[in-house]
C-alpha cells in the first residue's frame, strides 16, 4: 500500500474500516455478504467480550477507540476498533438501558439513556468519561441521537414519539405524531434520514424537522414481520427492546435489578457526586472485561 493510501498495481484491496465494523455486528454470518452493486464483503471477524445486546458502535473522533452501546449490561463499551479486544466500560452505575452513540465536534459524546428518559454528555480524554450535562426536556425513552454539523443535537424519543432538536441544552424544534421513532443519520445536504419504525417507513427531514420525503410500503422492504426465535420470546419483536419499564422482559428485568444509583442533573458544570462535594464525578473504563 502506498503512502497515498492508494492501492499499488496488483496489491489485493483491504476491507475498508467502516466496512469490517459494520460486520461486527453480523455475529451469526457464515457466508458472504453483499455489500454495493461490484462489491462484495465476508465476515472476517467478532469481539469475544461479553456483550449483552449490543445495539450502536461509534468510532472515537481520533479513531483509537471504537465504542459500543451493550443495552443488556446498561455500559457504553471501549473496544480496540482493530483487534476488537475490550479495554473497559463506564456507565454500569447510572445508565439504564444504553443505545445509541455520536460525537460533537468538540469530541463529547452523546448516549441515549433509554431507560432513564435522557441524553448523557461525557466530556472524554481517552479512556476517562466525566458526566458533563444531560438532555431529557420532551421526551421518553429515547433511543436515536445524532449530533448535527449545525451544532445542534437531535434526539428519537421512542415512547414520546417525537423528535426533539436540541440547541445549547434548549429545545428549539420538534416533530411529533411519530411512532416509535428510532435511528437517526444525517444525509448528504444536511438532511436527517429517520426511521419511523412504528409507522414501517423512512423520514427524510430537514433540519428544522419538516418532512421532506416519506419512503413507505413492501415494495420497500418496510413491512413488518415478526422475527425469528420462540413464539413471545425476547426475540420475537425487536421493538420491545425500547418499550417502556414494566413491559415485556427488558421491564421485569429493570424491576428485579433494583433501583439503580442515578447522578444528579447537572447544572452549568460538570455533575456533582450526590454523596459530598468531591469534585466531578469520573468514571474511567477500568472495569475489566467480566463485569
Amino acid at each position: 500500500m502506498a503512502a497515498t493510501g492508494r492501492p499499488e498495481p496488483g496489491a489485493t484491496q483491504s476491507v475498508p474500516m467502516s466496512l469490517r465494523l459494520l460486520l461486527v455486528l453480523l455475529l451469526g454470518a457464515a457466508v458472504p455478504v453483499a455489500v454495493a452493486a461490484g462489491f462484495r464483503a465476508e465476515f472476517l471477524a467478532a469481539s469475544r467480550a461479553p456483550m449483552d445486546n449490543p445495539h450502536d458502535l461509534k468510532l472515537s473522533p481520533d479513531g483509537r477507540y471504537l465504542f459500543v452501546s451493550d443495552v443488556g449490561n446498561d455500559r457504553v463499551l471501549a473496544l480496540d476498533p482493530d483487534s476488537l479486544e475490550a479495554l473497559g466500560s463506564f456507565g454500569d452505575d447510572h445508565q439504564d438501558g444504553t443505545h445509541d452513540i455520536d460525537f460533537d465536534a468538540e469530541g463529547r459524546m452523546h448516549v441515549a439513556d433509554t431507560h432513564n428518559g435522557r441524553v448523557t454528555i461525557y466530556d472524554m480524554d481517552g479512556l476517562q468519561a466525566t458526566l458533563a450535562g444531560v438532555l431529557s426536556d420532551r421526551i421518553r425513552g429515547p433511543e436515536g441521537v445524532l449530533v448535527h454539523p449545525n451544532g445542534r443535537v437531535y434526539v428519537a424519543g421512542a415512547w414520546s414519539g417525537n423528535v426533539v432538536a436540541y440547541a445549547a441544552g434548549d429545545v428549539v424544534a420538534e416533530l411529533g405524531g411519530l411512532s416509535a421513532p428510532h435511528d437517526l443519520e444525517l444525509a448528504p445536504g444536511g438532511d436527517i434520514w429517520l426511521a419511523d419504525a412504528g409507522n414501517d417507513r423512512m423520514l427524510l427531514l430537514s433540519p428544522q424537522l419538516e418532512i421532506r420525503r416519506e419512503l413507505k410500503g413492501a415494495a420497500l422492504g418496510l413491512q413488518r414481520r415478526p422475527l425469528p426465535g420462540r413464539a413471545g420470546g425476547r426475540h420475537a419483536d425487536r421493538r420491545r427492546q425500547v418499550q417502556p419499564p414494566g413491559q415485556g422482559d427488558r421491564g421485569r428485568r429493570r424491576a428485579d435489578r433494583g433501583a439503580r444509583r442515578r447522578p444528579a442533573r447537572p447544572g452549568a458544570g460538570a455533575v456533582q457526586d450526590p454523596g459530598g462535594d468531591r469534585g466531578p464525578r469520573r468514571h474511567p473504563l477500568d472495569r475489566g472485561l467480566g463485569q
